[in-house]
């Protein structure tokens, strides 16, 4: 069985990052993802580039205008198209939303830029650093001290930018199957990443959340919700917050009930913190995570990139998948009916322009 997105196409303009990772989320969902690579890479690829599996790829020459009209032609029998490049610069391809909407008044038209179409840094390079940190969310993040860290580029470009335009695009061919028209989805990732951080702006705004690092609910500041070092050097992840789990992690620890008796009292939760930290540095994080297996505590092992395709939970869920011998995250979300799955792994650059261009009608030869 196919995934719940069958029967819709959608091109991708061959990009970088969130826009390749928009795509994959819609191939394995089932949509006909074509990808549209530069023909400089024909025959090129690479099989452990996962974010290009369950895609097919065509190559194209972008600077010829028979293949431009190609494209075009493509277009207009697809339902959505998105592209990941600076403003304008489709514009100067002759595939802008202007033209394509006119051969094809239906197809939602995916933009994924980090500052966005509009504004004054709309034309400026950036990465997703730099896009969260102007939204809050790096400032949040992070220990006293410190400066804030890094978190990989999870906030900006894959759940600020890739998730929202995915989200955006699936939102715009629903629009036109409830018989709307199709339009320009501006998926920018400093938009994307603002809107992540809802719920913060509402502590803030109710004054629950203080400006100070490691000093609130969800940022390292409690004792029942961070990580500890174990005994081996691994560590084991606390998110106790509930009364009723975080008395079940204070038996678990067999630490002194009535001593950990005021949880949400943060004038003690660095003394109770100091003192979680030597219990758990008594124990490895495999022995912890054995006496907290099964429970409601909330606590979990830290594992590594390596462990965690390994993990029983896991394993059983298929949330990793082994294909061509290597490890990779899964289709996500599940359907009960209509089953995602991964079709195919990464194809090489331009091995579908013969079967693309004869199932849409176009002239292969003009593409590159």
């Amino acid at each position: 069985m196919s995934g719940p997105l069958k029967g819709t196409t959608i091109i991708e303009f061959s990009g970088i990052g969130p826009g390749p990772f928009c795509g994959m989320v819609l191939a394995d969902l089932g949509a006909e993802v074509i990808k549209i690579d530069r023909a400089s890479s024909l025959g090129k690829g690479n099989e452990l580039d996962f974010q290009s599996r369950s895609k097919y790829s065509i190559t194209a020459d972008l600077k010829k205008p028979d293949a431009i009209d190609e494209i075009k032609k493509l277009l207009s029998q697809a339902d959505a198209l998105f592209e990941g490049f600076r403003p304008g610069v489709m514009e100067r391809l002759g595939l802008g939303p202007e033209e394509v909407l006119e051969i094809n008044p239906n197809i939602v038209y995916g933009r994924m830029t980090g500052w966005g179409q509009t504004g004054p840094l709309a034309n400026s390079a950036g990465h997703d650093l730099n896009y969260i940190a102007l939204t809050g969310a790096l400032d949040s993040i992070g220990r006293k001290g410190e400066n804030p860290p890094p978190p990989l580029n999870l906030i900006g470009d894959y759940g600020g930018g890739g998730m929202f335009l995915a989200l955006g695009i699936l939102a715009g061919i629903l629009n036109v199957k409830n018989g709307g028209r199709g339009q320009v989805v501006d998926a920018a990732m400093v938009d994307g990443a603002s809107l992540l951080m809802t719920m913060f702006y509402s502590f803030n705004a109710s004054g629950f959340w203080k400006q100070s690092k490691e000093s609130n609910l969800l940022d390292g500041g409690a004792h029942f919700y961070d990580t500890f070092e174990c005994k081996d050097g691994k560590h084991m992840s606390v998110g106790s917050i509930e009364p009723q789990f975080y008395e079940i992690l204070i038996d678990k620890l067999e630490l002194d009930k009535d001593f950990f008796g005021n949880q949400m009292d943060q004038s003690k939760w660095l003394e109770y913190k100091e003192v979680i930290k030597d219990r758990f540095k008594t124990k490895t994080r495999d022995e912890w995570a054995k006496i907290f297996e099964g429970t409601d505590a909330c606590v979990a092992p830290v594992l590594s990139i390596a462990e965690a395709p390994q993990h029983h939970h896991l394993k059983y869920r298929n949330t990793f998948i082994e294909l061509d011998g290597h490890f990779q995250p899964a289709p996500a979300p599940r359907f009960s009916l209509t089953k995602e799955s991964v079709k195919h792994g990464p194809p090489k650059c331009g091995q579908d322009n013969a079967v693309i261009s004869k199932k849409f009608k176009l002239d292969g030869s003009k593409l590159s």
